[in-house]
């Protein structure tokens, strides 16, 4: 069986590491830079890199920010933000990083999947989802529909749909961003990370709702996840990589060490 894998997550603005609650109310935490460095010290087993406001500025990701964090650390290293070409993926990967998250981008143009997986490998391209429960409505099977442009704009796709369609694209890997559970410390949206687990062949990366190690435990086994996310939990210095990793280990969930 494959080690669990755990992620700290990094939204960027401006430069600096931000963390607000379901996309709303950031606030600074840090330098990218230095928190890169302590999670990699940490026993982190990956690090994802968002620069937050770069699509919905419809601007380039912050390369110098990137190849810093690059230099920083010795783990896998996901990128995304502002990545809506085939030259934004090279320059990304360039600069340092192993993997490049595509979002909004690939709503619009999904083609950008798959070019990137026969340019670069599927293992180098994440599909990043933000996705919001909705229940019942028109075109929503599943009751979650895909949104984009960092929590904006409503795209009237089902998740789960979409899930699919991008791993047949080409995408190695989905990060699963619950918007409804995002920084509210009170679990991840566990319904929906099992929906979407159970219904495609790559790995799945929870993210959203982390507050104890308990919850980790329980999205990376109830939930079926590959792998998942944490911010605030370890931003604010509520637990260790090493606690939550010793949780896991304790509950028998395959964890490399910290």
């Amino acid at each position: 069986m494959l080690s669990k894998r755990i992620i700290p997550c990094l939204d960027v603005r401006e430069g600096r590491t931000t963390k607000g609650i379901k996309f709303e109310n950031n606030v600074d935490i840090g330098d990218p830079v230095d928190m890169a460095r302590f999670y990699y010290e940490a026993g982190a087993d990956e690090l994802v890199f968002y620069d937050i406001t770069a699509s919905h500025e419809k601007r380039n990701i912050m390369i110098d920010v990137v190849r810093r964090v690059a230099e920083t650390i010795f783990i896998p290293f996901s990128v995304g933000g502002g990545i809506r070409t085939l030259e934004d993926m090279r320059a990304v990967l360039l600069a340092g990083a192993e993997k490049v998250s595509v979002n909004s981008a690939a709503v619009k143009n999904p083609d950008i999947i798959s070019q990137g997986a026969r340019a670069f490998g599927s293992q180098c391209v994440v599909l990043g989802m933000d996705v919001k429960y909705v229940g019942e409505k028109e075109g929503i099977q599943s009751g979650y529909e895909i949104v984009i442009n960092g929590g904006r704009t409503y795209m009237g796709m089902d998740a789960l749909e979409w899930a699919q369609k991008g791993e047949k694209l080409g995408a190695g890997e989905i990060c699963l961003n619950s918007i409804d559970a995002d920084g509210t410390k009170d679990g991840y949206e566990m319904n929906l990370t099992r929906l979407v687990s159970e219904n495609v062949n790559i790995p799945v990366i929870a993210s959203g709702g982390a507050g104890t190690p308990e919850h980790l435990a329980d999205v990376l086994t109830e939930g079926r996840a590959d792998a998942a996310l944490i911010a605030s939990m370890v931003h604010y210095g509520t637990y260790t990589i090493a606690d939550i990793k010793a949780h896991l280990t304790d509950k028998g969930i395959k964890v490399r060490k910290a």
